[in-house]
């Protein structure tokens, strides 16, 4: 579970996993059969998700229209419970907390097929966004996601290189993304480092269901 730097400095959202899974262009085809199949769940191209934590909740503003693939796989999880008691297992200041995979007894969590990345979607690593963790190999993301903590250019694509897809921004409670940013973090036997030295619970991850407009009087 060591991270694997980018390059000399801070390493990426890596994805605690098993083993690193290359693309498959089933995951795809996969990803596509259940964007059709929970569209409907809130009729909306921005739904919104909100994540409790033992340190207080945020709210996160899903992009479907820009990142269709990653918005609903973030969403069958959602809708499965999965984040339900997993841990912000990586927490680095000034750059990103890290969660969705790991359970409090510091093992991963069993997830689904990844997905074909889509970094490539125009929308960039800036303070408040959510991304989709991945191993080293581009399309390697699955459940695992983290929230950027400043602007994180080097998460971006270049022309010769995948980045990290952004799929979502917060919009509520960005103080408490803040607050888990600055716990103290030290080595683990597990993660070997930029753990939380006490753990940041994921208690759930549920919709906002979209309030209706009041009706008007004439």
């Amino acid at each position: 579970m060591q991270p694997i730097p980018l390059q000399a400095q801070t390493a990426p959202p890596i994805a605690v996993r098993r083993k690193a899974v290359g693309v498959a262009w089933c995951a795809i085809i996969i990803a596509t059969v259940f964007a059709g199949r929970h569209a409907n769940a809130t009729d909306t191209t921005t739904p919104q998700v909100r994540i409790t934590t033992d340190r207080g909740a945020f709210v996160i503003e899903l992009d479907r229209e820009r990142a269709p693939l990653t918005v609903e796989n973030f969403l069958a999880y959602v809708r499965a419970g999965h984040y339900s008691n997993t841990l912000f297992h990586r927490v680095i200041a000034n750059f990103v907390i890290q969660g969705g995979g790991v359970k409090p007894d510091y093992t991963a969590k069993p997830a689904n097929k990844p997905i074909a990345n889509e970094s490539g979607n125009g929308l960039r690593n800036l303070r408040g966004t959510v991304g989709l963790a991945r191993a080293m190999a581009p399309h390697t993301g699955d459940a695992q996601f983290y929230v950027n903590i400043v602007d994180n250019a080097e998460l971006d694509p270049l022309a010769n290189r995948w980045g990290y897809a952004v799929f979502g921004r917060v919009v509520e409670g960005m103080e408490v993304v803040d607050r888990i940013s600055n716990v103290p973090t030290g080595t683990n036997a597990a993660l070997s480092q930029d753990a939380p030295l006490v753990p940041v619970i994921i208690e759930k991850a549920e919709l906002v269901e979209p309030v209706a407009a009041s009706p008007t009087s004439n």
